[in-house]
């Protein structure tokens, strides 16, 4: 395991060495120490890279995340996994606004709190949080799942497409056109495999699902005074 300071390097170092470790792949495991809240750390990664941050990070920590394993040993700012395609992004502690905003895809683990607009404009991503997340949480969803063994703040789903969102504790309002829906086989099923992934313990009985009622999707003539 190759260990880099960032009291001893720069974030644009420390980046540019993974990058170029992507595309050697001599040393596949990482451990990053006193990150100190630094932004952007291991952004932009394209390879089966196995990253440890020892501490907090900042903004945008793993970033266009494809492919690694990125684990942070405390809690991350802004923006964490943002536009993430593949791979897992793993926090230990509480995120900040805009978790796994417009991901593509792979998982993301929050063990605990996510804050505003966790998943928003998610694409395609998985993201189980183990704790509550805030306001406006999958604003937007367009496709992917959303798991919540806590609480949701306000407009859960607001404005939602094809997002699925599971949710174990109380919801303080759905967002516009998010509804609760049926609990069937094949979601709990889903729900079971997607707890599993994130090495949370939770009975996915105890979840309700909620998603699009569909009635955002087109043009409606009735409400043209609106626009």
């Amino acid at each position: 395991m190759k260990t880099v300071s960032l009291a001893e390097h720069t974030v644009r170092e420390l980046n540019q060495m993974l990058h170029d470790q992507a595309r050697q792949l001599t040393e596949p495991e990482w451990l990053i120490t006193d990150p100190d809240g630094r932004h952007a750390i291991a952004a932009g990664l394209d390879q089966e890279l196995a990253i440890t941050i020892e501490g907090h990070a900042g903004y945008y920590c793993a970033g266009m995340n494809q492919r690694a394993t990125v684990t942070v040993e405390g809690t991350v700012g802004v923006g964490v996994a943002e536009n993430m395609m593949s791979g897992l992004v793993r926090v230990r502690g509480d995120a900040s606004q805009s978790a796994g905003a417009t991901g593509h895809g792979g998982l993301l683990v929050i063990e605990g709190n996510a804050s505003a607009r966790c998943g928003i404009s998610m694409k395609g991503i998985d993201i189980v949080v183990g704790g509550n997340v805030g306001h406006m949480s999958a604003f937007m969803g367009q496709a992917g799942r959303l798991v919540i063994c806590g609480d949701a703040g306000e407009a859960l789903g607001d404005s939602l497409y094809e997002c699925r969102i599971y949710v174990r504790g109380t919801v303080k309002s759905p967002g516009a056109d998010c509804v609760e829906k049926e609990m069937r086989v094949e979601h709990r099923e889903e729900l079971a495999r997607l707890l599993q992934q994130a090495g949370l313990d939770a009975d996915p009985a105890s979840f309700r699902r909620y998603g699009s009622a569909r009635q955002l999707y087109n043009f409606k003539v009735d409400n043209a005074d609106a626009y």
